[in-house]
């Protein structure tokens, strides 16, 4: 590929112009920021159940004394070998983040359905230290959209991103956010699936910025080319 070759007045006036698209896309986000953060909420019943490196964890002692939660629901099914090739690439991502979430009253954890013992065997192969738990046995990742029955698999078809729509696996990705009140009381106020998560991947922020972007069109889909980064 090569695009067209320009002088430094005719590249700075196609330059302009991007910016200022750019800036109306800036304040287009900043709307929807804002739309997120009124939307109402939903209230928690069920009691689910985690478990951590310090044992049996109810969802409110997942706040870690923060009001705040952002879960990343990270694709490793009980009988997983590995994590998920594209979870990993977003989870290359998240050391080095929740420190700084903790600072502004957010917690940050990956839940995955593996037992804690899988799940802390690959995060030691990854060289991973966000914190993740496991809901082996537990509903969440079901009544959250990230996981699915045998037989919604076997039927290749379950709600996902607010549509029913084929599944493929048993894992699927996705984010959802939660607010604890000083009752103790939770919320359920956001999550996002599929492209939803994007936010989340700097990686891939990078690489909007380069002449080739991306560079999936070719690809029989748009990952095709990741690798878990010990794999490259």
């Amino acid at each position: 590929m090569r695009n067209p070759v320009v002088s430094h007045e005719d590249w700075l006036k196609a330059r302009l112009e991007l910016l200022e698209a750019e800036k109306e896309f800036t304040r287009q986000r900043d709307a929807l920021t804002r739309r997120r953060m009124a939307m109402p909420w939903e209230r928690v019943e069920k009691p689910y159940r985690f478990e951590g490196l310090d044992g049996a964890l109810s969802l409110a002692d997942l706040f870690d004394g923060r009001s705040q939660l952002i879960v990343y629901h990270f694709m490793l099914g009980p009988d997983w070998e590995e994590g998920c090739k594209s979870c990993s690439f977003w989870a290359d991502n998240f050391n080095g983040i929740p420190i700084h979430l903790n600072h502004r009253d957010v917690t940050f954890t990956a839940v995955s359905r593996a037992p804690l013992a899988r799940i802390e065997t690959y995060k030691k192969r990854m060289g991973w230290s966000f914190p993740w738990v496991s809901s082996y046995g537990s509903d969440f990742n079901f009544d959250y959209q990230a996981s699915f029955t045998p037989e919604q698999v076997a039927e290749d078809k379950g709600y996902y991103n607010y549509k029913i729509q084929p599944l493929g696996v048993s894992e699927q990705v996705g984010i959802s956010v939660f607010y604890k009140d000083e009752h103790d009381e939770v919320f359920h106020t956001y999550s996002c699936y599929s492209r939803g998560v994007d936010m989340l991947n700097g990686a891939y922020h990078y690489l909007d910025l380069v002449p080739k972007g991306r560079d999936e069109d070719s690809l029989s889909f748009p990952m095709e080319w990741v690798r878990r980064h010990d794999q490259y």
